[in-house]
């Protein structure tokens, strides 16, 4: 008994210190980048485009490539994902095809994005003669994102207790209209959630859309699906990688931008959570 109560003490002391060290790094790191970077943060450097002088260089073309990089992108692998996930769970039945299928969504989810940047240049780039387009980058970020959001619809639909799926069954409701009509609505915080995380996490991939060939100075905004574009974490490379320490203010202003639309995709999932949840919690 007193063993026990020793290893519990421990193991929750050991998961403190974890949690306080991790914390702390990040807000060091956040301090840093807000530091060295927060001077040069302001209007201007929203609205200039990148320039070979410091004091003039702005994200300008950086975030409207990332907006349309995003977008494109969700538009791609919402559905897929979502649909997938809703197939895997609801209507494919058990077996050793729907096992073998699960693992290998597991493990493309572990796959590292540079593998998907060589098959986005392999396929999207060359085979389909897609050039170095947004609709490339777009392509590329889905098939990075996919495992993740179909995971994420998977668990999501998972949690929806049985009962409620035999209980539609039990006044005559068909497959299609227990899921889309009882059990998706119930699902659908969980599948949000994994949705924007998976937005999330492809907002700050660089690794992929260079090898693609994404540009790293780009003066102009897209205007269709097939323009050259860069894209935020590019431009932040590019500034990072150069001598001067004045695109070292910009690349960390560049990072600060970053930072603002990730915490404000992950707050519009908590919102969004919270909001559905309180629906389900009403009816």
């Amino acid at each position: 008994m007193m063993f026990e109560k020793i290893r519990e003490r421990l193991s929750y002391f050991v998961g403190l210190l974890a949690v306080v060290a991790s914390l702390g790094l990040l807000f060091i790191l956040i301090y840093d980048i807000i530091r060295q970077g927060g001077g040069a943060l302001s209007w201007d450097f929203i609205t200039n485009f990148p320039s070979r002088f410091p004091a003039q260089a702005g994200v300008r073309s950086a975030l409207f490539g990332t907006a349309w990089v995003m977008i494109m992108t969700a538009f791609i692998s919402i559905p897929l994902g979502v649909f997938t996930g809703i197939y895997l769970e609801e209507f494919l039945s058990r077996g050793v095809f729907k096992k073998f299928i699960e693992v290998n969504i597991s493990n493309l989810a572990g796959v590292p994005s540079i593998v998907y940047g060589m098959l986005g240049l392999a396929v999207f780039v060359r085979a389909m003669a897609l050039g170095r387009s947004v609709l490339s980058g777009a392509l590329t970020m889905s098939l990075l994102i996919l495992p993740v959001i179909v995971i994420a619809t998977v668990e999501a639909l998972k949690s929806v207790p049985t009962t409620l799926r035999w209980a539609a069954f039990g006044v005559g409701a068909s497959r299609r209209q227990v899921v889309f009509s009882h059990v998706l609505p119930q699902a659908f915080p969980g599948i949000c959630t994994g949705v924007i995380l998976a937005l999330s996490r492809a907002i700050g991939e660089s690794a992929p859309l260079i090898l693609i060939g994404a540009l790293s100075y780009v003066a102009f905004v897209p205007e269709n699906p097939m323009d050259s574009f860069t894209v935020l974490a590019i431009q932040t490379f590019n500034w990072a990688s150069r001598p001067q320490e004045a695109f070292h203010e910009r690349a960390a202003a560049a990072i600060i931008v970053l930072l603002i639309l990730t915490l404000a995709m992950n707050g519009l999932a908590i919102y969004l959570r919270a909001r559905f949840a309180g629906r389900k919690g009403a009816r």
